[in-house]
């Protein structure tokens, strides 16, 4: 109660191919060969329950990769080595001990755990921050279409701009995570536009590659899109932030795992995942991209990974972090 009223007082050059990024969920659908294959458009716009079912994931054959070698990036990627063994650091002037514990839950959550992990959240009621490892890179996958829509709202000048095959194809880019869709806007926007998205949002250590799922992130800067996304500012308008965040809500079911796991039922999830096996089936790149809010809500968790044995392995790692997040935060 208190800290609720604390707050209303404080209150994502062409693609050379198609990348299949990896396999495609089947919590609440068959199997399919990627993480853009065509599913129904069901809507959900809250979290019913403070449970996230778990993921099964079916096999992927080496010839469902991307070759190794053919999009590898211009420079190395400066990773974390597993096992996880980093120390989560938050901040709030206002409520240190709050931010003491979320940091010790956090670490304690990932502890032990094989793959690299960098993480980033921030609630600006509570004026609390957290990160780890927050600027290194991990290869994108999906999580880049969020940029993507982002760009392609700069370049046409809004969301009065866009035509009605844009809103087609930007729903099932970021709703069913179609990698064609993805494609068909990010040569819509092309490099240049792509660049000079990032530019003005201060995306400085987002570095692009021709194949788009390649492009490297960090959790620094996907917390900078995401705060971009839920506030006034000078990039895009207010009609367009939320037209990205409608369209985060609208995600289909069975592609709403990790951040939003142990979010509280009436919290507004707005998520976008990626999930990418490369350049082996055993080096799974699983990331999740979340913006939480309701009464007296509003904060943002980046959860990128590198290094999994398994996409499962990847998920259940942001989700055990996420718990200890959300248990605080979505309350």
């Amino acid at each position: 109660m208190g800290r609720q009223y604390r707050r209303a007082l404080a209150l994502t050059v062409t693609l050379a191919t198609s990348l299949a990024l990896g396999a495609t969920l089947t919590a609440a659908a068959p199997p399919a060969r990627a993480q853009g294959v065509s599913q129904s458009p069901a809507a959900r716009t809250t979290v019913p329950s403070t449970t996230v079912p778990s993921v099964t994931v079916p096999s992927v054959s080496p010839g469902e990769l991307p070759p190794r070698g053919s999009h590898e990036p211009a420079a190395p990627l400066p990773r974390v080595e597993p096992p996880f063994a980093g120390h989560a650091a938050c901040a709030s002037a206002a409520h240190p001990k709050l931010a003491a514990r979320i940091a010790a839950g956090i670490t304690g959550a990932l502890h032990g755990r094989s793959l690299a992990v960098g993480l980033t959240v921030a609630d600006a009621a509570l004026d609390l921050s957290c990160k780890l490892n927050q600027g290194t890179h991990f290869d994108a996958a999906s999580a880049i279409k969020v940029t993507i829509i982002s760009a392609l709202l700069l370049k046409v000048g809004g969301y009065d701009h866009l035509t009605g095959a844009q809103h087609a194809t930007a729903w099932a880019m970021i709703t069913r995570s179609d990698n064609n869709a993805a494609t068909r806007l990010w040569n819509e926007v092309g490099m240049a536009g792509m660049q000079r998205f990032l530019n003005l949002a201060q995306m400085s250590h987002t570095r692009l590659n021709v194949a788009w799922g390649l492009t490297e992130l960090t959790a620094q800067d996907e917390l900078t899109l995401l705060r971009l996304l839920s506030g006034p500012g000078k990039v895009l308008a207010t009609n367009a932030r939320r037209y990205v965040l409608w369209l985060m809500s609208n995600v289909v079911p069975y592609q709403r795992w990790g951040v939003p796991a142990g979010a509280a039922a009436g919290v507004t999830v707005h998520v976008k995942n990626g999930w990418l096996p490369y350049p082996t089936s055993y080096d799974w790149h699983v990331n999740s991209l979340g913006v939480f809010t309701g009464k007296h809500i509003a904060y943002q968790i980046v959860a990128l990974t590198a290094g999994s044995p398994s996409m499962q392995y990847g998920i259940d790692a942001i989700q055990a972090a996420a718990r200890v997040i959300n248990r605080d935060l979505a309350e």
